[in-house]
């Protein structure tokens, strides 16, 4: 048992100092919203959702998400990753992961290897499923993937010896985005919005959507995780943002600056503007 309370004291304290002072300040930001199911970790499966909009163009962070060999190195509580196999190249001509082997864990001492079969929809959704989870794709949208074999002995992924059930999709939803007109500074001229854009360049926007069903095969994981789970999905996101702002930093920095610099030029100048 003394492997496994390193592994219990880092959930409830990581939960019980964190989650409390994170809700509230998305509360605040308004910035993202995260739900989860909660019920007997026993009974069935628990579900996760997080949603969060980032002010990147999808493509980039569709690409941080989709390089599941990467996941080890930013990641919460993922030891190592390593992809198995790859898909036939997809309609944008790349290939992606089909299978890869993850380590999770708290710590040197606790941890778990377990294999997930993913599916990517170019640009749009990556899923991964284990246990007896099925993918919520349809055929024709993942031609480019293999089909699933339906016994442990043939796919890895569908051993139950970590994970029961767990079914992992990331969901993107790419929009432009403008800040509103000069008129919509002044109270007299607030109505003409749906007739006016402002001259400021459009920005591009995703709204990411993470959804996570599991089911441990351990009971003590089960009660574990239980009290760490609140903060699960919307830590994962922004481990991921953190990595998108890391790797294409280059490319982004328009992105992360336009708006805050536009913002002050436009204080300065004697007007108010949102973003």
């Amino acid at each position: 048992m003394q492997t496994i309370r390193p592994l219990a004291h880092t959930c409830l304290q990581s939960s019980t100092r964190s989650t409390l002072p994170t809700c509230r300040a998305a509360a605040r930001t308004g910035q993202w919203t995260a739900k989860r199911a909660f019920s007997n970790p026993f009974s069935g499966p628990q579900t996760l959702t997080a949603t969060r909009t980032l002010q990147y163009p999808s493509r980039l962070i569709y690409s941080v998400i989709s390089d599941v060999g990467s996941y080890s190195n930013f990641v919460p509580w993922c030891q190592g990753s390593i992809v198995t196999k790859t898909s036939q190249p997809a309609s944008d001509g790349k290939t992606y992961p089909e299978e890869a082997k993850l380590v999770i864990g708290f710590n040197s001492d606790v941890s778990e290897e377990f294999t997930s079969r993913v599916y990517c929809v170019p640009g749009q959704v990556v899923e991964a499923v284990s246990g007896d989870a099925e993918t919520t794709l349809l055929p024709e949208e993942i031609p480019h993937h293999g089909q699933r074999p339906t016994s442990a002995e043939e796919d890895a992924s569908r051993k139950d010896t970590v994970m029961t059930h767990l079914l992992t999709r990331w969901t993107l939803r790419p929009y432009p985005y403008k800040p509103p007109p000069m008129s919509a500074t002044h109270p007299a001229t607030t109505h003409k919005n749906h007739e006016e854009t402002s001259d400021l360049p459009g920005q591009e926007k995703t709204e990411v959507t993470l959804n996570i069903s599991y089911q441990f095969a351990n009971p003590l994981y089960a009660a574990m995780s239980s009290a760490a789970a609140p903060k699960v999905a919307e830590k994962m996101i922004e481990a991921f943002e953190t990595r998108v702002k890391m790797v294409n930093s280059d490319e982004i920095w328009p992105f992360l600056y336009f708006p805050w610099a536009s913002g002050v030029i436009l204080s300065l100048c004697g007007l108010r503007i949102f973003y």
